[in-house]
């Protein structure tokens, strides 16, 4: 079998975006359905500006993941590009968080009104702490690397239990480890 891998790839994003894009239609659809037939009296202008620039990311997300996701065929039917991984670690995890949640708000603000457009703010502090810990762990790693931030360039990690045991016996080699 030529390609198995890229051909369950394929199979996995398109199952996927196909998945991505009917919660996105049942999400946008049930606020403006809900806001126009249900809750039209506290349907606003604002309330349409708040959803058009408050889900926009979303759309603007999930246009990027159907472009670098798609698996692209050629006119004989066979495989050209099975696509991204959708399912991978880093930015594209915190692309599915944030398309998560601005669907997560979208549903909020069709029952409770345009006051649950504060939950969005969530993103941003998500964000900021996901750079905190991204930077605070590139520092602490700099930290055994000679002029990154320790004064003798070693630090006094834990040590094994071979090391514990050799320590104890009074012999042995002491080795220091950056």
């Amino acid at each position: 079998m030529a390609q198995k891998a890229a051909k369950q790839q394929a199979a996995r994003n398109t199952s996927i975006l196909q998945r991505t894009h009917l919660i996105s239609l049942a999400v946008n659809a049930s606020f403006i359905l809900l806001r126009v037939l249900v809750f039209q009296a506290s349907c606003t202008r604002s309330t349409y500006l708040l959803y058009g620039l408050l889900s926009a990311p979303a759309f603007v997300i999930e246009f990027w993941l159907e472009r670098i996701g798609r698996p692209a065929m050629a006119a004989s039917g066979e495989l050209k590009r099975s696509g991204e991984d959708l399912e991978a670690k880093g930015l594209t995890e915190y692309m599915w968080d944030v398309l998560y949640w601005t669907w997560g708000c979208i549903l909020l603000t069709t029952v409770f009104g345009d006051k649950a457009w504060w939950a969005y703010l969530v993103v941003p502090c998500y964000s900021i702490w996901l750079a905190w810990t991204t930077f605070g762990g590139m520092k602490q790693g700099m930290l055994g690397v000679p002029g990154g931030g320790d004064t003798d360039g070693m630090t006094n990690g834990p040590t094994s239990n071979r090391q514990k045991k050799m320590e104890k016996k009074g012999g042995g080699q002491k080795v220091q480890y950056r």
